[in-house]
């Protein structure tokens, strides 16, 4: 009978627990990673979707400068707990930025957003002359 625990996971395993930043006792979900994407392309405009779950639409900040979308969070909370012989405060920061050149067939003045349901939603509606033009019958004369 082995007491030692045999799978080839044990290295890795053992280096994501030195590694994280829980080891002294910090954050439990400490995150550097950036929110995922979502790009559509419809006939009137480009739509782009991140997944933010758990924020507050007051915390992003969307910019246009010289033909470049900015999408900014930055997102803080505290904790604190005090009982009989101890005080314990937490607190956490969390940021991204992510930045998208637009292409020229993009209105940047009638750019639109919405957060809802942990995704925000950005619409960029595309310039009239970029909208395909409306099939007509031509007359044979």
């Amino acid at each position: 009978m082995s007491l030692v625990k045999r799978n080839n996971l044990f290295f890795p395993s053992l280096m994501n627990d030195v590694l994280s930043p829980d080891w002294f006792g910090g954050v439990d979900n400490w995150n550097t990673s950036v929110p995922a994407v979502n790009i559509k392309d419809n006939t009137d405009g480009f739509e782009l979707e991140l997944a933010v779950p758990g924020g507050k639409k007051e915390d992003f900040k969307i910019e246009v400068d010289n033909d470049v979308l900015t999408i900014s969070n930055e997102a803080r909370s505290e904790n604190n707990e005090n009982a009989e012989n101890y005080t314990r405060k937490e607190f956490t920061y969390a940021s991204f930025k992510r930045a998208f050149t637009l292409p020229e067939t993009v209105d940047g003045s009638k750019i639109d957003a919405k957060y809802e349901d942990g995704v925000l939603k950005v619409v960029l509606p595309k310039k009239e002359e970029a909208l395909p033009a409306p099939k007509r019958l031509i007359k044979i004369g």
